[in-house]
């Protein structure tokens, strides 16, 4: 069983999140309602994982973080906030943060962020890394992850960080479905509606890009995802 410290000072929202993770996620989660007790719980025993509230009384989270991180290096930890200020977002991640979401949250979303991060640490200790492609044949274009860049017949099509990170995803899964919230979580590390708007623009813009191939289709796939097509 993984053990979860959960440092949160509203209690109401602390139990709930403490009960929801052990009945659904079977994780043993010890809760600490402010950073200077969650210090001390963290000092005392092993965890697998962390999520700190970022606004608390005697020690904020983002001092808990960074004091955890001087102890263990490799604990994935995820920051809450009611803020959603990119300052906000950009701290969490300088201080070694692996993920960050904001209030108020759907629980099943927390638990599917804790999820994905221990499967990728299991992944990670267990199975030897091997690189992953950075070149793609899709159809009659090939993409260069490296360069971001397409190419078909000689000529060449540059993309944004964005749009390749998106293209690479759906490279990775092709003619399989690459979810909506895999997506989102992965490259902005958020599923709002906002960047979910956003990410529709890139995938209009990866279908513009790769209409000279019939052989080759970008499909929705109704309530799950989408779909890198190749016949």
């Amino acid at each position: 069983m993984k053990r979860i410290l959960l440092v949160e000072d509203d209690p109401n929202l602390g139990l709930l999140l403490q009960d929801y993770l052990q009945l659904k996620g079977n994780f043993e989660v010890i809760l600490c309602t402010d950073g200077e007790e969650g210090f001390k719980a963290f000092s005392k025993q092993h965890f697998d994982l962390c999520i700190l509230d970022v606004m608390m009384p005697k020690k904020d989270g983002f001092t808990l973080g960074k004091e955890i991180r001087k102890i263990n290096q490799q604990v994935p930890i995820i920051f809450a906030t009611a803020k959603s200020m990119i300052e906000d977002k950009a701290s969490a991640y300088d201080l070694g943060g692996d993920d960050y979401i904001t209030k108020p949250f759907r629980i099943e979303e927390l638990l599917l962020r804790i999820n994905a991060l221990l499967k990728r640490i299991t992944t990670t200790e267990t199975t030897p890394a091997e690189p992953e492609p950075t070149q793609f044949e899709i159809g009659k274009y090939i993409f260069d992850y490296t360069t971001q860049q397409i190419n078909f017949n000689g000529t060449q099509q540059k993309l944004s960080t964005k749009e390749a990170e998106l293209l690479r995803l759906l490279c990775l899964k092709m003619n399989s479905v690459l979810t909506r919230e895999e997506a989102l979580l992965n490259i902005w590390h958020d599923d709002n509606y906002f960047n979910g708007r956003s990410m529709d623009v890139f995938l209009s813009k990866l279908r513009k890009y790769l209409k000279e191939d019939p052989k080759v289709e970008i499909i929705n796939v109704h309530g799950k995802g989408y779909k890198l097509i190749v016949s």
